[in-house]
């Protein structure tokens, strides 16, 4: 179905928008539920990640992943940009100097982006599917436990070690 969808969304048809909201539309509020407290939020939040996949559907690739695993990252990353925008609008306006990165700040961020990707490989599937649960899709520990049968303890405990070997893992001093 997935690839009847991208090939649908591809040639722009509507009907590919349309099943994309009945097949992935549990999981964009899954993903986004988590993030956003509002329900009109995440409601047109929805709406911006359909839009995003109409206009940027050239840039999924079947070879690098799964069209789900795509749909995951743009659906978070729309969240957390409505979060952010959120927050500034409640803020008070302040003068600030506008800090643009230099080629080197990028640089490092990519660099270590990709030290924490390889760190996480190291993990066990269990490790990092909590991993992910907590610091990717930012759910609390107490559903992550529950949604695992587990204890909130444990939960924490298993997190605790994790920091420990992904700090391990990238050399003490990783922010």
């Amino acid at each position: 179905m997935q690839d009847k969808i991208v090939e649908m969304i591809k040639e722009q048809e509507e009907k590919g928008i349309e099943l994309l909201q009945q097949h992935y539309s549990g999981m964009m509020h899954y993903i986004v539920g988590h993030i956003l407290p509002n329900p009109k939020d995440i409601e047109e939040c929805i709406s911006d990640i359909c839009m995003k996949v109409w206009h940027s559907i050239e840039s999924y690739a079947p070879e690098k992943g799964k069209f789900s695993t795509w749909l995951t990252a743009i659906s978070r990353n729309t969240a957390l940009n409505y979060q952010k925008r959120g927050l500034r609008e409640h803020e008070e306006l302040k003068e600030e100097s506008i800090h643009t990165p230099s080629l080197e700040d990028d640089i490092l961020r990519r660099e270590q982006a990709e030290a924490l990707k390889r760190a996480i490989l190291t993990l066990s599937p269990e490790e990092q599917h909590i991993f992910y649960r907590k610091y990717y899709y930012l759910q609390q520990t107490a559903q992550i436990a529950a949604e695992l049968g587990m204890t909130q303890r444990s939960i924490e405990g298993k997190l605790y070690r994790l920091r420990k070997k992904l700090q391990k893992e990238l050399g003490g001093d990783f922010r």
